[in-house]
């Protein structure tokens, strides 16, 4: 599985993600006698993601304004990323369909893993309301957006071999000292 700390997105759009772009372009001095706290990993993750989005939007062909964007563009976007994904995905018509762990090499394509993508459009889905957009209006939170990843999801586990299931929830024991375990019957005493 693809661990990318970074968001393929960044790289995607040609960005500089270096840690002055982040910062909005002005270089940080360690001596600086102000000291504002620099922001956690996932608010600068969701900051270039968002950059890069709205770079996305800007090299549209027409450019998009945000306002106009829709499900299908996140989706758009989100295809577009594929090629600059890291996770083997294998075909149907590939020998090793289905295998988590191929012997050999094989010609299917990279593409982005589940994931990254699921990450991704949780900090795309929290950047678009933090900047003003309606939830109602949310291109992220689309019936659509939702329909693919689970889409990717599904195909990527197949491909693999490995299936996601949602986690069962155990039940709450009823005992304080219960804890879910038989009880303990002694046989020292029973001779």
């Amino acid at each position: 599985m693809d661990t990318n700390v970074d968001s393929p997105s960044s790289e995607a759009a040609g960005l500089n993600t270096s840690s002055s772009a982040v910062l909005g372009g002005v270089g940080v001095a360690s001596s600086s006698s102000t000291s504002t706290p620099s922001p956690s990993r996932y608010e600068a993750q969701k900051r270039r993601d968002w950059n890069t989005f709205g770079q996305y939007l800007k090299n549209h062909r027409p450019p998009l304004s945000l306002s106009r964007c829709s499900g299908a563009h996140v989706l758009e976007f989100l295809r577009y990323l594929d090629q600059f994904g890291k996770t083997k995905v294998h075909t149907q018509m590939c020998p090793f369909f289905g295998h988590p762990n191929p012997p050999a090499p094989c010609p299917c394509p990279l593409r982005q893993a589940w994931g990254s993508l699921d990450a991704l459009i949780g900090r795309l889905r929290a950047a678009y309301e933090e900047n003003g957009g309606k939830p109602e209006a949310n291109p992220f939170g689309t019936r659509a957006v939702r329909l693919y990843l689970r889409e990717v999801r599904e195909l990527q586990a197949k491909a693999r071999g490995i299936s996601y299931e949602k986690k069962k929830r155990k039940k709450p024991s009823q005992g304080v000292g219960n804890q879910g375990h038989p009880p303990h019957t002694s046989s020292a005493g029973a001779s």
